[in-house]
């Protein structure tokens, strides 16, 4: 450790002692300014006017400071004594390359155990939250991981999240479980058309409850499945309750999910529900359950994975960059307070408890469990089996006619689809 001396006046240093072999010996002063100083009167001073130390440690900058004090755990004991212990090697490396993890070039292969507490020392130092450099190692790791994560995501209510976290939130791949409920998206929102990529084809599980969706929302959403048998092919759980712009029209484009168990579809604006509950019956097996069903009621639907924390930390900073500065003038504080007011309002206003989402007024519908036929066979299915022979016979008479009446087919399914479903689908 260095030190600087700044003294105006000479220091008196009195008689000096040189130890040499285990002997104390008196050094003979013939310096004229060191005689001079011993005839001084005055009284002798351990540090005279203008004595300074300085330690040159101070002067260095505050990061390696503290990268010196992070090679240490300090802990008191009972008595009240400081005590500190060095850290293991791995704990120190770790917590560098957690600084740096957005330097990282790829993680692929890289052993489970160890990316997870990795992802735990970046997200110690709040590493995601800074803008560019944690969208960047956010996307390392679900590059490698995936599922790992965050295999299931809600963000309800959370509408500024969504605005300002968007390129955040479409990092996450193979998520099985997404609410987006109550967050007001639209039909022409940035997130809605990120549905039908092929990064989320393994939800099996969405929520887009009291989302301004229309029949145009729909119909985009389901274009992918519809056309070319990707996107959300592989749903089985869809609430679209409280959006009044769906009609019976937007309806029929769910035909195509064929997956799909369970559907939520009260709060639309259907005007032949009758109608509409005998084409869910007849194309795709869901029956209108006279109970309110378990699974739409949000409970199962929660943050999971790795980054489940992140989501948190993202709120609280978006929430306290909320707050009106002291620093703005009055007609700025005002505006600044109405339009963040306006934008939470709009977020968190959801219809939960209107006339239309009463337990008579639910238009929700499961699909019924097939019957078990492990059983001997019954009489009316032995005669089911000879008639089933008898058709075959038919079928090799009439298979000439279906190749003739097949190429008729094919051109009513393209004139089917709509301009708005082409320019989609050109977009892939």
């Amino acid at each position: 450790m260095a030190y600087c001396f700044n003294s105006e006046n000479h220091l008196d240093p009195g008689p000096i002692y040189v130890r040499e072999n285990g002997q104390l010996h008196m050094v003979n002063l013939a310096l004229d300014d060191v005689r001079k100083s011993l005839r001084d009167t005055r009284p002798f001073r351990l540090f005279p006017k203008g004595f300074s130390v300085e330690l040159c440690m101070n002067r260095e900058d505050d990061t390696a400071q503290k990268e010196k004090t992070d090679h240490f755990i300090f802990t008191y004991t009972r008595e009240g004594n400081l005590r500190y212990s060095a850290k293991s090697l791995f704990n120190l490396v770790l917590g560098f390359i957690s600084d740096n993890v957005d330097h990282i070039d790829s993680l692929i292969g890289f052993p489970e155990q160890i990316a997870e507490k990795l992802f735990s020392a970046a997200e110690a130092r709040q590493k995601f939250t800074q803008p560019g450099a944690g969208l960047r190692a956010l996307q390392k790791f679900t590059e490698a991981y995936g599922s790992l994560v965050l295999c299931s995501l809600c963000l309800r209510n959370r509408y500024l999240v969504i605005s300002q976290k968007l390129e955040e939130i479409k990092s996450f791949r193979e998520l099985t479980r997404l609410d987006l409920s109550c967050c007001k998206l639209g039909d022409e929102h940035e997130l809605l058309e990120h549905l039908t990529n092929e990064a989320l084809s393994s939800v099996t599980q969405l929520h887009l409850k009291d989302n301004c969706l229309s029949d145009a929302g729909v119909r985009k959403m389901t274009a992918p499945v519809r056309v070319m048998k990707r996107g959300l092919e592989n749903l089985t759980l869809l609430d679209l309750s409280c959006n009044p712009e769906i009609t019976d029209a937007g309806i029929g484009y769910l035909f195509s999910f064929r997956k799909l168990n369970c559907l939520d579809i009260s709060g639309t604006g259907l005007k032949d529900i009758k109608a509409v509950k005998h084409k869910l019956q007849t194309h795709i097996g869901l029956v209108h359950s006279k109970v309110p069903l378990k699974e739409f009621d949000h409970t199962n639907c929660k943050t999971e994975g790795w980054a489940d924390q992140i989501v948190l930390q993202w709120d609280r900073v978006i929430m306290e960059s909320m707050k009106p500065r002291r620093s703005m003038d009055i007609r700025k504080t005002t505006q600044y307070f109405y339009e963040t007011r306006a934008l939470m309002e709009a977020s968190r206003k959801c219809p939960l408890a209107d006339t239309h989402m009463n337990s008579s007024g639910k238009l929700q519908f499961y699909r019924e469990k097939a019957p078990d036929r492990h059983g001997p066979l019954l009489k009316h299915e032995a005669a089911l089996s000879q008639e089933s022979k008898k058709s075959k016979k038919r079928g090799f008479e009439d298979s000439e006619q279906e190749q003739n009446n097949s190429s008729q087919s094919s051109k009513q399914k393209y004139v089917c689809l709509a301009v708005e479903d082409w320019d989609l689908l050109n977009s892939y």
